[in-house]
């Protein structure tokens, strides 16, 4: 098995991690809130990540200061622009720009910020894949009512927080950081500011041994282990790439709805689902797949060169 096709199923994997949180919250205790169980989930999985790292944080991550700050801006950004979007413009819309735009605004900075043209392989992938989860998310939340801009300007900021997670952290990783504390340092300043936040919130939800439970479960399986497995893949697949195959999340939430909580999914879900699937499979075929700036190809001295990035040897 080739290292992409092991970055893409360590992808998927992660998403597949991230879908099980609803399902999970919904068993869970009542009276958690999305601010204190966010702010949770987040602490935990950021300790998960370092007893992953095995090494502290501390002076050695001097070098990377600046991608890890804006990463965790971007953390700090996503989780409350979330919310807000999915307040004023309701679940589906709010989901379906959050979803939409991380993409895109993803692939948009691996060219800004990486240099990395993407494909129009990737480019096509994506799009299938984003009209499949907007169709599924869709379909399930039904009607919201009237769209409010805010709303809509607060989900889209979500997404485009997620993406400059993702690109910051590739980027350290592309200057020699480890994998995993390249996701752990700006996730753990994200997470910290709002653990910050959520302090006013209401932790009654934690005094019992089902609060307990949700919470381990949330931040050391669907966040922790989740995002080793995500910067597995990160370190050798496009930032880009690898925000498209989380959208594998949505349907995951979804399956377990129906398997789990019982929750019917219309036809038009069931359709979006399928697209998503198409759509992941493309992605896969496009991130594994020969493409012609990969071929090895010999200069007129015999050098290997990579004929993307001229008199470079290909990676």
């Amino acid at each position: 098995m080739s290292e992409r096709t092991v970055a893409v199923l360590a992808v998927v994997a992660a998403a597949v991690l991230f879908g099980t949180a609803g399902t999970a919250r919904e068993l869970g205790p009542s009276g958690t809130t999305p601010l204190t169980l966010g702010a949770t989930r987040g602490a935990l999985g950021a300790l998960t990540l370092w007893l992953v790292v095995g090494r502290a944080p501390g002076r050695w991550l001097a070098p990377f200061r600046g991608p890890i700050a804006v990463g965790g801006l971007g953390v700090a950004v996503y989780q409350p622009a979330f919310f807000e979007g999915v307040e004023r413009s309701g679940v589906a819309v709010g989901t379906i720009v959050t979803i939409g735009s991380a993409p895109f605004a993803a692939g948009l900075l691996d060219w800004a910020v990486l240099g990395r043209r993407p494909s129009a392989r990737w480019l096509v992938a994506t799009v299938v894949t984003v009209a499949g989860g907007a169709l599924l998310v869709a379909a399930q939340s039904g009607p919201d009512g009237e769209i409010d801009v805010i709303g809509l300007v607060a989900a889209g900021s979500a997404g485009c927080g997620y993406a400059v997670y993702s690109t910051t952290s590739k980027l350290t990783i592309g200057r020699g950081l480890d994998p995993t504390a390249a996701l752990a340092a700006p996730f753990t300043l994200g997470s910290s500011l709002l653990v910050l936040v959520a302090l006013g919130g209401s932790w009654s939800w934690l005094a019992g041994a089902g609060g307990v439970a949700l919470a381990m479960y949330l931040g050391v399986a669907a966040t922790g282990v989740a995002y080793v497995l995500y910067a597995r893949g990160l370190r050798t697949l496009p930032s880009s790439t690898a925000v498209t195959l989380v959208l594998a999340e949505p349907v995951t939430a979804s399956l377990l709805a129906v398997i789990v909580l019982g929750e019917p999914i219309p036809p038009a879900g069931w359709l979006g689902v399928a697209i998503v699937l198409v759509g992941l499979g493309l992605t896969g075929r496009a991130a594994v797949g020969p493409t012609v700036d990969r071929r090895r190809l010999l200069d007129r001295r015999g050098v290997v060169v990579d004929p993307a990035r001229p008199g470079r040897e290909p990676t």
